[in-house]
């Protein structure tokens, strides 16, 4: 059994009492795959649960994680784990967040996860673009005030505080500013013009927050959630892979896409390659460059 925090495991034998499950925990077996929190399957004698938790959390952290996926579980559109508790860091105790288990299969049908997607999208609407809260993108605060208009919500809480976070780091010269500086000032040439709704947005779409149930349906883990406009979150699908044929057409058959939206995807990738220029270096810096290029010059 791999050991937590003892004041983690008062704290986790608390939790499971308050949902009727008396213990005792007879296994903890250590996650892989996140780079910010601890992570840990947790057994006992009736039901296994997910467990995430940081000594040293970044602020609110899971309450966000939490909500997000409440928000997202409220549209029965696509499954995202059950939140069983979240806490924050308080007396000792580490912050964590413990949610439903999911058995994981190989791969997810990908028609499905386009459909549902493409209606979480139709369905979740807002009045404006944002959030009544600020949550986190990988570990890189995420701003989300209110506005009516899309364009500038994408310039004002997306792409300028990672561009100044990028400044503040290093990693936004003079002549690499002047380039994001002309994108700013033309970006409603380049994503302005189509009809845009407050879709319910996962916010941090890619493949390695898509994981896969016991009947191969997809699960939407780890949400940055936002409502903004859905080709934000198709972009980012297209950032890394991981996302077939299957699922962009199911999706535009499901809920179509408006015309050019081909000539947009990257703009709005710029928000994810600054947030990982942020987080990993320079290396993000060439294809932010390269991006850069081919839209501005």
């Amino acid at each position: 059994m791999t050991p937590l925090p003892a004041s983690l495991n008062k704290a986790l034998d608390q939790a499971l009492k308050e949902i009727g499950d008396p213990g005792p925990v007879v296994e903890i077996r250590s996650q892989g795959g996140g780079c910010i929190n601890h992570a840990s399957q947790v057994v006992t004698k009736k039901n296994q649960y997910f467990l995430k938790w940081n000594p040293q959390p970044l602020p609110n952290m899971f309450t966000a994680e939490s909500l997000g996926l409440k928000l997202l579980a409220a549209e029965n559109a696509i499954r995202v784990p059950a939140v069983i508790k979240a806490q924050e860091a308080h007396a000792g105790v580490p912050a964590f967040i413990l949610l439903e288990w999911i058995d994981r299969r190989p791969s997810f049908d990908q028609k499905i996860c386009g459909q549902q997607l493409a209606q979480l999208h139709s369905q979740s609407l807002a009045p404006q673009f944002g959030l009544d809260h600020d949550n986190y993108i990988g570990s890189t605060s995420q701003y989300n005030t209110w506005h009516a208009d899309w364009v500038s919500f994408f310039r004002d809480q997306r792409l300028l505080p990672q561009i100044d976070l990028a400044q503040r780091n290093g990693r936004c010269g003079h002549a690499r500013r002047q380039k994001l500086e002309r994108l700013l000032a033309h970006l409603d040439d380049w994503i302005g013009g189509v009809p845009s709704k407050p879709s319910l947005l996962h916010g941090d779409l890619w493949g390695g927050n898509v994981i896969w149930d016991e009947k191969s349906n997809p699960v939407l883990i780890d949400p940055a959630v936002y409502y903004g406009d859905r080709e934000a979150d198709l972009a980012f699908t297209q950032m890394f892979g991981g996302f077939s044929q299957a699922f962009y057409q199911a999706y535009q058959e499901t809920y179509p896409l408006e015309p050019g939206y081909q000539d947009r995807f990257e703009v709005y990738n710029i928000y994810h390659i600054l947030n990982h220029l942020n987080l990993f270096g320079e290396s993000y810096g060439y294809s932010l460059d390269a991006v850069l290029r081919r839209l501005v010059g």
